[in-house]
């Protein structure tokens, strides 16, 4: 009889709205996971007939899955303090890379590392984004999968130095030392010697690098650069004088040093520390970024306080942290700290369009619009959070009151067949 369709849709409807109640509540620890809603609609057969008013007479044949909409909420961030793990916050997906090729998008970032360092899904799928070369991101170059392992600095050879010192008002003579590295990586430690002059508030300096480190070198150590520091009566630094050059007033572009000195070479074959061109001196910097000095003259013991230079010997990746933006910043054993890569983010002009294909993954279609990727922060793009994962929207409170409306849908309508059945039974038994 056909109207055993009608309560069979309604089972139907009522089993479908029980596997997605179900499918939600077994995915309530899922990371990424995004909570997924069955809306139904209604079927009519509309007729020629009417009824005495002149309205059309219909009859109700039951209900039919109209759409699957997922909740693209935000889930709560869960920091787990694992590098490789990120969470977006905001609109967006990451963009991985299956076994075939192709693109995948996905809210889960509970990211691992292969035997290659490369940054993984649990899944296997390699997550993509812009590689860095030197540190230096190209975010308009083609997505190619991230890698975090094994990863190296090379060494940045030193072309300045600061240092923050006080020399004691009476006279008595004061030193600083500092590492600075050349173009292989090594080490080279400058003593700066500080003497009073004759009159007071001038000081010669003389810069030395131990002789040993340099082929040419005569002595323990030879010097790099000599002058005078000029301080005010009320012992602020307001000009130098290099050795055979006129004084310089303050704020001023520093001290030129020539390492090695001319007529010697590095022991290691190194080449010779520059600034930005191939004229420009070692340069030690007397002015901090406000152009205040960093050298003073008090009635106070002699110290240095603190030491800098631009340079870095050659190290191998320790750790590393995921900015907002999505760059991956690697820091090296050296202490120098490079870019390893950005995370790519996608966007899409209707998610409720997306497909899910499992594993946490979506997939575009015509009603989604195609990927629009780009760097996280820009374009309406949420931010990536390092070291969390974004926990699975699913509410229990909620999934269970669906779940017994949708059981007592279901046994209502078995209801309705068992009660069909029965009419059905004793119209065959009139014809008996």
């Amino acid at each position: 009889m056909g109207s055993f369709s009608t309560p069979l849709s309604g089972l139907t409807a009522a089993q479908d709205q029980l596997q997605s109640v179900s499918n939600n509540l077994a995915n309530i620890d899922t990371d990424g996971y995004k909570d997924q809603t069955l809306t139904f609609s209604d079927i009519f057969s509309q007729t020629g007939a009417t009824n005495g008013s002149g309205n059309p007479l219909q009859t109700g044949y039951g209900v039919a899955v109209s759409s699957t909409d997922s909740n693209f909420t935000e889930g709560s961030l869960n920091a787990t303090g694992t590098p490789s793990n990120m969470a977006l916050s905001g609109n967006g997906f990451f963009v991985t890379q299956s076994s075939t090729g192709l693109p995948d998008y996905t809210r889960s970032g509970d990211f691992t590392t292969n035997s290659a360092g490369q940054l993984i899904t649990p899944s296997g799928e390699l997550l993509l984004g812009y590689p860095a070369v030197g540190g230096v991101v190209n975010p308009s170059g083609a997505l190619q999968p991230l890698q975090v392992g094994s990863a190296n600095s090379p060494a940045v050879a030193s072309t300045s130095m600061s240092l923050t010192a006080n020399l004691d008002s009476s006279g008595a003579p004061a030193s600083s030392s500092l590492a600075v590295y050349d173009s292989l990586g090594s080490a080279h430690v400058l003593t700066v010697s500080y003497t009073m002059g004759a009159t007071p508030g001038t000081w010669t300096y003389n810069v030395t690098i131990p002789s040993a480190d340099l082929t040419g070198g005569t002595g323990t150590s030879t010097t790099v650069g000599s002058g005078t520091l000029n301080f005010s009566n009320s012992g602020v630094l307001i000009s130098t004088q290099a050795t055979g050059a006129a004084a310089t007033s303050l704020p001023s572009a520093g001290i030129a040093l020539t390492i090695p000195p001319t007529g010697t070479t590095f022991s290691d074959g190194a080449g010779a520390l520059t600034g930005a061109t191939a004229a420009a001196p070692f340069n030690w910097s007397l002015v901090d970024g406000s152009g205040n000095p960093t050298i003073t003259q008090t009635a106070t013991a002699s110290a240095t306080s603190a030491t800098s230079t631009n340079g870095f010997a050659s190290g191998t990746l320790s750790t590393y942290t995921v900015q907002p933006d999505g760059t991956i910043e690697g820091t090296f054993t050296s202490g120098n700290t490079l870019a390893l890569g950005q995370v790519a983010v996608a966007s899409f002009a209707n998610v409720q369009g997306l497909v899910s294909t499992g594993n946490n993954n979506y997939q575009p279609t015509a009603a989604s619009g195609t990927a629009v990727i780009g760097v996280a922060g820009t374009g309406g793009r949420g931010t990536v959070v390092g070291g969390s994962v974004e926990e699975s929207n699913v509410d229990i409170a909620t999934e269970f009151a669906k779940l017994i409306v949708a059981q007592q849908a279901y046994s209502a309508n078995a209801k309705s067949v068992t009660t069909f059945n029965q009419v059905s039974q004793a119209t065959i038994a009139m014809l008996q």
